[in-house]
């Protein structure tokens, strides 16, 4: 299958191309901006393979857009281009806007556009899976999960950049009867993820012996999902999903935010010992919260297990160790991150 994946080089994306090139043995057509977050370097393996290739664009550029598709003439699209760090959008929500409402609304009429001139056969089996976030369904309680008929209550300028493009998308199948399916999942973790998000950013400070801030008591709980299990969840979603469909994919695996960070402080001791020196536990502070912080996420894919036989494969101990151990072997990948971008505190939200 010819596959446009939007935002292939992000976190995720690099992680859905090399899924679909290494495993699954699609043609890929990596679109991407290359903002700050988006690394080639992820793309390593695959970038020699005939059956990858690379096109810097941005998807809210029509003009652009619409030329990726008529040189690639995709069979399908995954679209995962995004602003996707809180912190960021409470600091400038309007790239946030721009790519998330406003790239998505250029995606879609891009896809009306080339439908509407694309050979009936290819029309026919076309699909546009768009890839998009727990967080659009706010805070739960201490009890219950979301799932596929959870009510949207975003809380950030990100969450609420999200919920708006799965309304657009929705909005454009049933009006326009685009094939649009819709993932929503959980925090995800694992190798070549940009360290402003809370496990990169706790390794490197624990390899580094920098403090370690955790938001307000670290409390607020996340469903933890490794990129792999993702990206083979979004290939089962694009090619056995039903169009008009929605599908939550987590890991199953809620920790607080504390525990999490504790434990990759007990890996980084085990996995890179400091002779005489203190526990990196030692290093952790807890400073004043984020705006609008949600306390808990977790996920329903029952859904998704049922209806296309998916489970998460990686459990998280055992994800984390593996991650853990990736960072502090690639600090070939991470250093030329790490010197523009040290982890310095985002989303204070100063009036």
């Amino acid at each position: 299958m010819r596959i446009l994946v939007t935002g292939g080089a992000g976190f995720i994306g690099s992680a859905v191309c090399r899924h679909l090139v290494g495993q699954s043995g699609d043609e890929v057509l990596n679109f991407d901006k290359l903002t700050y977050a988006a690394n080639l370097a992820s793309l390593a393996e695959i970038e020699a393979s005939p059956l990858y290739r690379f096109r810097r664009g941005d998807v809210a550029d029509a003009a652009a857009v619409r030329a990726a598709f008529d040189d690639f003439e995709p069979e399908a699209v995954i679209h995962l281009a995004a602003e996707t760090h809180v912190d960021r959008s409470i600091d400038s929500a309007r790239p946030f806007i721009e790519t998330n409402v406003m790239g998505v609304f250029t995606l879609l009429e891009a896809v009306r556009d080339y439908l509407r001139r694309a050979p009936a056969e290819l029309a026919a089996g076309f699909r546009l899976l768009h890839v998009s976030t727990d967080e659009v369904f706010g805070s739960l309680g201490a009890e219950g999960r979301f799932d596929e008929a959870s009510p949207y209550r975003p809380s950030s300028p990100y969450s609420a950049s999200k919920a708006a493009s799965d309304h657009l998308a929705r909005a454009w199948a049933v009006t326009y009867g685009l094939p649009v399916l819709i993932a929503n999942c959980s925090n995800n973790y694992g190798p070549h993820q940009f360290p402003e998000k809370l496990i990169p950013l706790t390794i490197l400070a624990a390899l580094e012996g920098r403090p370690i801030p955790v938001y307000g008591r670290g409390d607020n709980v996340r469903d933890w999902l490794h990129v792999e299990d993702h990206a083979a969840a979004l290939a089962t979603i694009l090619v056995r999903g039903e169009p008009g469909e929605t599908y939550l994919i987590g890991g199953a695996s809620e920790r607080t935010n504390l525990q999490v960070v504790e434990a990759i402080c007990d890996l980084v001791d085990e996995l890179s010992p400091r002779a005489g020196a203190p526990a990196r536990r030692a290093l952790i502070g807890f400073v004043e919260d984020r705006p609008g912080h949600d306390l808990r996420y977790a996920i329903d894919a029952g859904k998704l297990e049922r209806a296309l036989g998916w489970r998460p494969r990686e459990d998280f101990e055992a994800g984390l160790r593996r991650t853990v151990r990736w960072y502090l072997e690639r600090e070939d990948w991470w250093r030329p991150i790490r010197e523009r971008y040290a982890g310095e505190r985002l989303g204070r939200a100063a009036t």
